[in-house]
């Protein structure tokens, strides 16, 4: 599950409630807080459950700032943390980070690269010598290496949209975590196409890596909680539909006009008018709506012959009574 906090204070608990819940993963992601914060508070108060970001921004960071505190967290979560990266968009890391952006396929491979080759320096107490198009990473003194892992090193899932972020999953990454704005079909027609073809290029199998896919779950026991968890999505998804990235989803579903309608309104800051032209079916389409008892049914017909592996989100409006009667009903359908 992608984890809502917005009270950081919040992590002391949260993660544990999942973890009793029933829940084998649970992913931070970096908004209005530092994604790798509360998985640190999460590790002491969770034992079984995974931690992991989906996702952390890569290009806000170098190869070594995600090496070492990705290394540091899988140490204090006993193993069980999980890299997950993504780019963001050009805006953001240029002017919110003051970090650099160019070809982003490319810089994206050759970070998980590059992490890659410095934990590898760590774990044999080889030479570092990482010299890439964007990163180089050639100087690690013993004062500056936390030596082997004693839980090796945790695995890398990466995040994207297009087919050629897709496909950089196939060629480095452990896992790749699809974004919620995603269905039945585009899964079938866009994301496992492009990761086969990336794991191909690799001399890997597509099946090596794993697939998370992020759906959002509209549901409630009453008219009045649907209805709540409905209008959040709406708002959502008018909010992705204004992010030239995930047009293709939109087309394929024959919704491709709406992108410069949200577009202009976003620029005028018009967030409530926006939702308004997210009508019902597209939410059908994209989200996984139903009673909570009717959930763990409808995304396992969703993922079926895709992935074993989701990540339930509402981010706006949770409510973990519901998500627990999912859980309890996905774990009877194993």
């Amino acid at each position: 599950m992608t984890v809502p906090t917005e009270d950081l204070r919040q992590a002391r608990t949260i993660y544990r409630e999942l973890e009793e819940i029933g829940y084998d993963r649970a992913f931070s992601f970096e908004a209005k807080h530092d994604p790798f914060v509360p998985l640190a508070v999460a590790a002491e108060h969770t034992s079984t459950i995974q931690l992991g970001t989906a996702i952390a921004i890569a290009f806000a960071r170098t190869p070594m700032t995600l090496a070492n505190v990705a290394w540091d967290l899988q140490t204090v979560t006993g193993g069980r943390f999980v890299l997950g990266l993504g780019s963001q968009i050009q805006p953001h890391i240029e002017q919110r980070f003051s970090m650099p952006w160019s070809h982003p396929v490319d810089r994206m491979r050759e970070l998980v690269q590059g992490v890659r080759a410095i934990w590898s320096a760590w774990e044999t107490g080889e030479r570092l010598h990482f010299d890439g198009r964007f990163y180089t990473h050639t100087r690690m003194i013993p004062a500056f290496s936390p030596g082997p892992n004693p839980y090796g090193p945790p695995p890398i899932f990466t995040a994207g949209f297009g087919p050629k972020m897709t496909e950089v999953a196939g060629e480095v990454a452990d896992g790749f975590l699809v974004h919620p704005v995603n269905s039945r079909r585009s899964l079938q027609e866009l994301t496992l196409p492009a990761i086969a073809r990336g794991a191909a290029r690799a001399g890997r199998e597509a099946a090596d890596v794993e697939v998370v896919c992020v759906t959002i779950v509209v549901t409630g026991r009453t008219e009045e909680e649907l209805a709540r968890s409905r209008e959040a999505v709406r708002e959502q998804l008018a909010f992705y539909g204004s992010t030239p990235a995930y047009l293709p989803v939109f087309e394929l579903h024959g919704y491709g006009d709406l992108h410069p309608q949200l577009k202009v309104l976003a620029r005028q800051d018009r967030w409530q008018d926006m939702a308004g032209l997210i009508d019902d079916e597209l939410i059908d389409t994209i989200a996984v709506v139903g009673e909570p008892h009717e959930v763990a049914g409808l995304v396992r017909a969703r993922l079926a012959g895709i992935s074993d592996h989701v990540s339930l989100v509402n981010n706006r409006a949770p409510d973990p009574r519901h998500f627990a009667e999912v859980v309890e009903g996905l774990h009877r359908l194993t």
